[in-house]
């Protein structure tokens, strides 16, 4: 068996500043694959399509009359979904940027959207405590599905292969078993803020309102590791693996940008990490492929993706 390298370091060096928006930005999407592209979503209504290697704004969507909470890429990047405080569903084509369809049902903003994996299903979450599931293939104006468990606002979401994961305010991370229609709950105890799995389901990290980030047992709810040291308590947070899951990045209210190690759950250095953002960060992505590059969204309204020197 060959020796673990460890995880690889943080992308630390600011390759660009993407910041036309006016306001928080509150999601930063990368397109699926190799595209070098980000969607953007904040305050100002607007979502944002960047070309992240030389920061210029390709296009601007325009038809939101509320901030922009959360966006899913479709698996081809042919089109993209977005919602936040309009309480409806916008799907986009990116290349026109017209909206192919808006999608209506919700009772409060919505702050999570995911395709499932051919786009062909899409599920939103809301503050009023339900998830939503909707056939894109019917033009059936109902949900197929309402999942009513939550008893508070649904944060995060995110459609597996069989699963679906949502996490609450109520404190929970909720996973629907859809081939065997059974529902485990696990009780974190805190506000969760964003749920990711790992690339083979197996786990989870779950970013909490107590200034933690949890790795649990997909299977069991077992805790397995616990992240600390930022500073949590008030915004939606967006924590992820690192590169090859051998990481966890996740930005805090102070402007900082940290990294443990998966396994011993270890600051990477430098600890404490420098401010790089004047407000809260709202969401930190990795590039879906490429091992040198992330992408950060603060409340302070840019984006900025960092790169590893060349």
């Amino acid at each position: 068996m060959a020796p673990s390298r460890g995880p690889e370091p943080l992308p630390r060096t600011l390759h660009q500043t993407l910041s036309n928006h006016k306001g928080a930005v509150h999601v930063a999407r990368y397109a699926k694959g190799t595209a070098k592209y980000i969607l953007s979503g904040g305050q100002d209504r607007t979502v944002r399509l960047w070309n992240p290697d030389i920061g210029t704004e390709i296009k601007k969507y325009a038809a939101h009359g509320y901030e922009v909470l959360a966006i899913s890429v479709s698996h081809d990047n042919a089109k993209f979904a977005s919602a936040g405080g309009d309480r409806s569903v916008f799907l986009w084509d990116v290349m026109t940027g017209a909206t192919v369809r808006r999608i209506s049902g919700h009772m409060a903003k919505i702050f999570a959207v995911e395709f499932n994996e051919d786009a062909s299903v899409l599920a939103s979450g809301s503050y009023d405590s339900t998830v939503r599931l909707w056939d894109l293939r019917s033009q059936n104006r109902q949900p197929i599905q309402l999942l009513e468990d939550a008893r508070d606002a649904v944060q995060t979401l995110h459609i597996g292969p069989t699963y679906i994961l949502t996490g609450s305010v109520d404190g929970h991370v909720r996973t629907y078993d859809l081939r065997m229609g059974e529902l485990r709950t696990d009780f974190i105890g805190f506000p969760v803020a964003s749920v990711v799995p790992s690339q083979d389901g197996q786990t989870y990290l779950a970013a909490t309102l107590d200034s933690h980030v949890r790795l649990m047992d997909a299977q069991t709810g077992k805790l397995l590791n616990d992240f600390g040291g930022h500073t949590n308590t008030a915004y939606r947070s967006r924590a992820c693996f690192g590169h090859g899951e051998a990481s966890v990045i996740c930005g805090d209210e102070q402007g900082m940008v940290w990294a443990w190690d998966l396994l011993d759950a270890a600051v990477l250095q430098p600890d404490p990490p420098p401010k790089v953002h004047y407000k809260a960060i709202t969401w930190v992505e990795h590039h879906p492929i490429e091992a040198n590059e992330m992408v950060t969204a603060s409340a302070d309204g840019t984006v900025k993706v960092w790169r590893h020197p060349s």
